[in-house]
């Protein structure tokens, strides 16, 4: 299971589930030699995050095996479920969800995707065509 979760979390990592926030700058901040004043309001993007190449290497690449080591992603640079104060209380139980949901659509059920699948956002990932998959039980002996 736990690769499957490293499977899932860099699914979150590339298509997340949350475009963005707004944030109150609480003082004035430097930024790349712009000042953003006290009190106004910064939009954060998940995606530009997570997609950034210095701090997750081949972004575009799909590889869970970034999450073997979790000391070796930075803090608040996988931000699917939030963080700090405002992670998400359900984190964990979605987690849970997500093995639980996998594990019975990979043991019980073989299905095959039945059309090419590209994402769209708007502003969350939707599949263009819809998901259009064949779901067939797998017979138990």
């Amino acid at each position: 299971m736990k690769y499957t979760w490293r499977v899932a979390m860099e699914t979150l990592r590339m298509f997340p589930p949350v475009f963005g926030g707004f944030r109150r700058a609480l003082e004035d901040i430097e930024y790349d030699g712009y000042i953003i004043p006290k009190g106004w309001q910064i939009f954060w993007v998940t995606n530009m995050t997570h997609m950034d190449g210095k701090i997750f290497p081949e972004p575009s690449k799909f590889d869970p095996a970034r999450f073997e080591n979790q000391a070796s992603v930075p803090p608040y640079s996988f931000v699917a479920f939030g963080g700090g104060p405002r992670l998400c209380p359900g984190n964990e139980f979605a987690r849970i969800e997500t093995l639980v949901a996998v594990h019975y659509l990979v043991t019980r059920f073989t299905w095959k995707l039945c059309s090419d699948n590209l994402f769209s956002r708007d502003p969350m990932p939707v599949p263009t065509k819809g998901l259009p998959i064949k779901i067939s039980a797998r017979r138990t002996m």
